[in-house]
């Protein structure tokens, strides 16, 4: 089966400063990846390179049928529309209710017909469990809702890979296994899940392959 992700001999920078250096690593779908390292150890930087966010310097990045390295500026949305992102900070929009949020993102990538955006919402809601919740406004929301509505948000345009960016440092302990369970169940159904972490209890918790950023290179 070919690796919906590879790299090799990437060299990330940020900045003019360098980040990583010597990535080489492969993806398959429904793998479950974490990416632990310290604090500035370029563990968001690889996954920013993956959508295209911080350009490839050097080596072979490929993201699906992507070229990372020569991806022309106008295919980088079409790249972002097959991966969901799940951020530590949730970014949702404070001034529109859930459904909004998730209508707004699915009207931003080319749905048009209501009768579909309303079933593809209520799908993803129900997948994680905050069907009842469509209605409330963000702040209404606790960290560990907020957070499940942002995998909602992921998993709207059925991505081929979800990256999430330490999605479990601001909630609690019992919220954040329920968040890493939501997104090993995603794995297993076929999507793959890179998460960027520090919490290495969860790691033990929820086993899977771990890749460590480390004096600008990935073990």
């Amino acid at each position: 089966m070919e690796p919906i992700v590879k790299y090799s001999n990437v060299e990330i920078l940020r900045k003019e400063h360098l980040v990583l250096k010597n990535v080489s690593f492969e993806l398959h779908e429904g793998e479950f990846l974490y990416l632990i390292g310290k604090v500035g150890s370029g563990k968001s930087s690889l996954l920013k390179s993956m959508y295209s966010e911080i350009p490839i310097e050097s080596g072979e990045a490929q993201v699906f049928d992507y070229n990372l390295a020569k991806i022309k500026k106008k295919h980088i949305p079409m790249l972002r529309r097959e991966i969901g992102i799940v951020f530590q900070d949730f970014q949702l929009l404070t001034d529109r209710n859930v459904y909004d949020n998730l209508r707004f993102v699915l009207e931003a990538t080319g749905w048009k017909k209501t009768q579909e955006i309303d079933a593809r919402i209520e799908e993803v809601l129900k997948q994680v469990g905050m069907l009842n919740k469509n209605y409330k406004m963000p702040h209404e929301l606790s960290g560990g809702e907020q957070q499940r509505i942002v995998i909602a948000r992921a998993l709207l345009n059925s991505p081929r890979l979800i990256l999430a960016d330490e999605p479990t440092g601001n909630l609690d302990p019992s919220t954040s296994e329920q968040i890493v369970n939501h997104l090993h169940e995603i794995a297993k159904n076929g999507t793959a899940v890179v998460m960027a972490t520090h919490n290495l209890s969860l790691m033990e918790q929820f086993p899977g392959r771990v890749l460590r950023c480390e004096d600008k290179q990935l073990v």
